[in-house]
């Protein structure tokens, strides 16, 4: 199995106030404008598209956002290192340390990571948090590598198989796992399985469109055996 994890709210609960603040930062870096008072969707989008709506919020024009998306991506990453807490390892959702040491111990499972986060910044947050040995480097699929929640998971899949079988690891051996809609609807646009933890910001109703729903970490072995994906 191919296991792509989010992190905020799925991984990691209430980490992601330096993340915004090194956003923001960013923004007024590199285009030495003021953040809007009214908010953007972030829940389970990536970073750039965060940043594009905050910019065009802002009045930055929509040619000089398209020319400056780069230099904010950057200016994130090295604001993000500087504004990271030491030590995010009480943020670390119940039961995410046994469940990922279990999943470790096991030779025909992958775990990796699909995440709006720029690679950098998920990178330096899970390390943060402890937990970063257990995603390898190489693999995943990250804001950083495209604005479009939805081509992540392929990206990672894409990766993965170059590692265990020279083409994209298999859709119908991927899970996605996170905790909000865009999880969901990343999964369905690439044709893999999903299943949502209400852990997050949204409840089960809200999360009804996943292949199963579970309550947290320790539940997840459950719902890739009602998969038909853990025997």
């Amino acid at each position: 199995m191919l296991l792509l994890f989010d992190i905020d709210g799925t991984l990691l609960i209430d980490a992601s106030a330096a993340h915004r603040d090194a956003l923001h930062a960013a923004i007024r870096e590199v285009h030495g404008v003021a953040i809007p008072r009214a908010g953007v969707d972030a829940a389970g989008r990536t970073d750039g598209a965060i940043a594009a709506d905050i910019v065009r919020l802002a009045g930055v024009p929509d040619a000089a956002a398209r020319a400056g998306a780069a230099a904010v991506r950057e200016a994130a990453c090295r604001h993000y290192e500087r504004l990271c807490p030491d030590d995010l390892s009480a943020h670390v959702a119940a039961g995410v340390p046994e469940l990922l040491a279990g999943l470790a111990e096991r030779d025909d499972v992958l775990c990796t990571l699909v995440t709006g986060n720029h690679e950098p910044i998920a990178r330096r947050k899970l390390a943060a948090a402890g937990i970063g040995h257990r995603f390898p480097a190489g693999q995943g699929g990250f804001g950083s590598d495209h604005d479009d929640r939805d081509r992540l998971p392929g990206i990672a899949r894409l990766r993965a198989g170059r590692r265990a079988c020279g083409r994209a690891y298999p859709a119908g051996e991927t899970v996605v796992i996170g905790d909000t809609p865009r999880d969901i609807a990343c999964a369905r646009a690439d044709g893999v399985h999903v299943v949502a933890v209400t852990t997050g910001a949204y409840d089960a109703e809200a999360l009804a469109a996943a292949d199963v729903v579970v309550d947290g970490a320790a539940a997840l072995p459950g719902a890739l055996r009602a998969l038909g994906l853990d025997g």
